[in-house]
């Protein structure tokens, strides 16, 4: 794909962080509330 002037590796480091931001705080989200409730609703 051609993003035209977004096309630059400072966009896809951005892209990037933004991404692994995003995947760590749902990985985060899941440990500290996914675990403890399904530990105390069994």
């Amino acid at each position: 794909m051609d993003f035209g002037p977004l096309d630059h590796e400072s966009f896809r480091a951005a892209a990037g962080t933004v991404a692994a931001y995003g995947a760590i705080l749902a990985a985060m989200t899941l440990l500290l509330f996914g675990v403890p409730y399904l530990l105390f609703s069994l």
